[in-house]
């Protein structure tokens, strides 16, 4: 059964949402980091967001691989870029990374439509 990543991206962003409300502190803190890590510098945005999908696809975590296919797509990422990150990810991951790799596709289908 496939997902709707339109409608997960959306339940998985409320659910940060309400943990920042019971974690304030721990999720403003995070908060910050990601701002600082993502922006602009020595790699753009868009690479680190195609870093952090390749990252997300080896590590096995949907919701992650959702928020960074959405957010590489933000930042300027085309398909085929995205295609690829998922190939440096199942280099690096093996066998479950084609797995999550497929699923990152799919996300990217979805999403980018």
């Amino acid at each position: 059964m496939s997902k709707n990543y339109s409608e997960y991206y959306m339940q998985i962003q409320n659910r940060m949402n309400s943990l920042g409300k019971a974690l304030p502190g721990p999720m403003s803190g995070f908060a910050q980091l990601h701002k600082a890590t993502i922006a602009e510098g020595a790699l753009s945005t868009k690479t680190k967001e195609l870093i952090s999908l390749a990252i997300a696809v080896t590590v096995r975590c949907d919701g992650c691989i959702t928020f960074h296919v959405h957010d590489a797509l933000q930042a300027g990422a085309t398909p085929e870029e995205i295609a690829e990150a998922v190939g440096v990810a199942v280099l690096m991951g093996g066998g479950p990374s084609v797995v999550y790799g497929s699923e990152a596709l799919e996300a990217l289908d979805q999403l980018g439509e």
